[in-house]
């Protein structure tokens, strides 16, 4: 559907409310229910045209916008970055939680801010760290040593998280 120029896609579902939302990409999508005319769904656009904006300029000035649009160069920049700050950390964090990870890695990845081998030890970073503050960088390390101990997200590893990092939840956020 367009709405004064602009696409929005139109989902109706079984549901009771009309729901708006901008995606990564700046794609507007809205949800209602089925009986909610198409007259209304323009008129609720309209009226969030305003929001609709800010949100698509504060996607656009994101870091996960930044490194969507990233050459090369850039990405060589994050990896030198995140490959100094890590292994200090990781030394840092390892004498405090008693584990000892294996091999280190850089990725640029689009999906997961890091992983773990809990079986070898590996942890892979991902580059794009170096595009948000550094409590954000030191949040994942954490996060996957955390999983040396408890592999598994359940509470377990959440009382391991809160135990290391009382304000994990904050820094995640951040990544968001």
């Amino acid at each position: 559907m367009d709405v004064d120029g602009l696409h929005v896609r139109v989902t109706r579902k079984r549901i009771k409310n009309v729901n708006l939302r901008v995606k990564p990409d700046g794609q507007v999508e809205v949800s209602a229910p089925h009986a909610v005319s198409d007259v209304f769904i323009r008129a609720f656009v309209r009226e969030k045209a305003d929001w609709i904006e800010e949100r698509r300029a504060a996607l656009a000035a994101s870091p996960a916008a930044l490194a969507a649009a990233a050459g090369p160069e850039e990405v060589a920049q994050w990896r030198a970055v995140v490959e100094a700050c890590v292994p200090p950390l990781v030394e840092q964090w390892e004498r405090i939680m008693g584990v000892r990870a294996g091999k280190l890695a850089y990725r640029n990845m689009t999906s997961r801010w890091g992983s773990c081998q809990p079986a070898t030890g590996r942890i892979c970073i991902n580059v794009r760290l170096a595009l948000y503050p550094p409590e954000c960088l030191e949040y994942v390390v954490v996060h996957e040593l955390c999983h040396l101990k408890e592999r598994g997200h359940g509470p377990a590893f959440q009382a391991l998280m809160t135990r290391y990092l009382p304000d994990w939840k904050e820094r995640r956020a951040k990544l968001r």
